[in-house]
């Protein structure tokens, strides 16, 4: 009598599985013309990961490089309204980036009519979002994409990094402990799913990083620097402007801490 090994699991992949793995692959293969893709992350919202994502995208531009900055806040997206994109488009495929001075520019808020509607969609459509902006966009030939990354630790994350290749996340925090906390969440999330931690930025800072501090040395990672509370970045940033492009001193500020992460 034949004998049956209950020991052997059965050879199958669940067709989910694959889905993702081939999804991944189509879209590694449409953003081949991108060298380099870096998150900017949080799981605290209101700590600047916008006003970070913004100005580092602008600072690589204006030091020669091509860049392209993604909106991945799908529901409460704020890019285009700090660069002073009002244009509203239809939403054809493949969606193309709308440029501003030189960074290639795509975001949710390029397809509602009203910048104060509230966009209510629940994760599955979110993570869909997410999708086509990986998978259905024309970004070319690209030196940087940044993402601009929603708060959280849930769905839209979840999606980038499990569809893009990142070299890595920016975390981003403010001097006070619950922000750091929520960001060595975020840099935790990171790590357990492979993407590499490639620094910490204190924002709204003092006279010397504490938030910083503690997410650096909770996570190892490096302090990248630290952006002073200056009340002309937020004036800037409300009439649409980039700082960098308007002020030699903040585009300093940012330009020391580009050199130290590329």
């Amino acid at each position: 009598m034949e004998s049956t090994s209950t020991n052997s699991a059965p050879n199958f992949v669940h067709p989910s599985i694959l889905k993702v793995v081939e999804q991944k692959k189509r879209i590694r293969e449409k953003l081949s013309g991108i060298k380099h893709k870096v998150g900017v992350f949080s799981a605290k919202g209101g700590v600047g990961k916008t006003t970070t994502s913004v100005n580092i995208a602008f600072t690589l531009s204006s030091m020669g490089y091509k860049v392209g900055l993604l909106d991945a806040d799908i529901d409460c997206p704020n890019v285009c309204m700090f660069l002073g994109i009002n244009d509203v488009i239809d939403m054809e495929y493949p969606l193309v980036p709308i440029e501003k001075d030189g960074v290639k520019v795509l975001s949710t808020a390029m397809y509602v009519d009203d910048n104060k509607k509230p966009i209510i969609w629940r994760g599955p459509m979110i993570g869909k979002m997410v999708s086509e902006f990986l998978e259905n966009s024309e970004w070319g030939e690209l030196d940087y994409l940044i993402i601009d990354m929603p708060p959280n630790t849930s769905d839209a994350p979840l999606s980038i990094i499990q569809l893009l290749d990142l070299d890595g996340f920016i975390l981003v925090t403010t001097p006070q402990h619950i922000s750091a906390v929520n960001t060595i969440r975020s840099g935790m999330m990171a790590r357990r799913l492979g993407v590499a931690v490639l620094g910490v930025i204190e924002n709204m800072s003092g006279d010397k990083p504490v938030g910083g501090e503690e997410v650096s040395k909770s996570l190892g990672c490096e302090l990248l620097g630290t952006i002073k509370t200056r009340t002309e970045i937020g004036e800037f940033s409300d009439r649409g402007v980039v700082p960098v492009l308007e002020d030699h001193s903040i585009r300093d500020n940012y330009a020391n801490i580009v050199k130290r992460l590329f």
